[in-house]
């Protein structure tokens, strides 16, 4: 579990590197709202009773905030007259589950108005997601701005899928992050699923010379054609990202070894 834990860790320092960390604490709400925590915990427990794939939403919804603009919560607002939204950027449409965090924040509000930040709300949901699908628990610093800019442009900054490891080495040094941390945060897919057209290219003309990427296992390779024919049709189709995509553990890791990624 020694990779799981290191995801944890770095999550918590790329919430600091990314997340106004010279105005961060542990205690920032203590005195003015302290039952901030397990109001948004249970808020997340009563949203996965009714939905199994909220924590994986949370968590890369975190991820996608984090690495536009910093843990800013841009990634919440609306597309607003001419200025597109980051929500509405293509790598974001298939974020899903905001309505957790809008429910979460009505209810924090009505415990302490305007004093906690939607910023700090998504971070502690993220951290909560986690533990709650089997994975420990971490102490999130608070205190974090929301952010009032967000274009739907600057997504192209996230990691494509399609990425190969000197792009994702490039994409994340860009933000002081390294490559352990590159390794760790990639561990955030033991939870949810992909749609067809992320690993698309790795099953289909992956080159001039090969139908498939040679690095995916063939059995693997051969299921994921069935499921994602070449002019596939069906709207949500798509596949896992682990055997367990509910619970948070290194069986992404195990796979990864063995052939059995869906991404570069």
């Amino acid at each position: 579990m020694a990779a799981t834990y290191l995801t944890l860790v770095t999550f918590f320092l790329f919430s600091l590197i990314l997340g106004y960390s010279n105005a961060l604490s542990v205690d920032y709400y203590h005195q003015t709202c302290p039952m901030v925590e397990s109001t948004i915990q249970e808020a997340v427990k009563k949203a996965m009773m009714n939905d199994n794939t909220v924590p994986a939403a949370l968590l890369r919804m975190h991820f996608h905030d984090c690495f536009v603009r910093g843990c800013d919560a841009s990634v919440l607002l609306n597309t607003k007259g001419k200025n597109k939204a980051e929500k509405d950027g293509p790598p974001n449409i298939s974020l899903h589950a905001f309505y957790v965090i809008d429910n979460t924040k009505m209810e924090v509000e009505a415990q302490c108005p305007g004093v906690v930040s939607c910023a700090d709300i998504l971070a502690l949901a993220a951290r909560d997601a986690v533990s709650l699908t089997g994975g420990p628990t971490w102490e999130v610093p608070k205190g974090r701005k929301d952010g009032r800019i967000s274009k739907a442009t600057e997504t192209r900054q996230l990691p494509a899928p399609t990425f190969n490891i000197s792009q994702l080495q490039q994409s994340f040094s860009q933000r002081g992050l390294s490559m352990d941390d590159l390794v760790a945060l990639s561990g955030g897919h033991t939870l949810g699923f992909s749609h067809c057209s992320s690993f698309q290219n790795r099953i289909h003309n992956f080159n001039t010379t090969t139908d498939i990427d040679p690095s995916i296992h063939p059995s693997f390779a051969a299921s994921l054609r069935q499921i994602c024919p070449t002019h596939n049709k069906v709207k949500n189709a798509g596949f896992r990202l682990d055997s367990s995509p509910t619970t948070f553990d290194n069986t992404y890791y195990k796979l990864l070894l063995q052939g059995k990624s869906l991404f570069s």
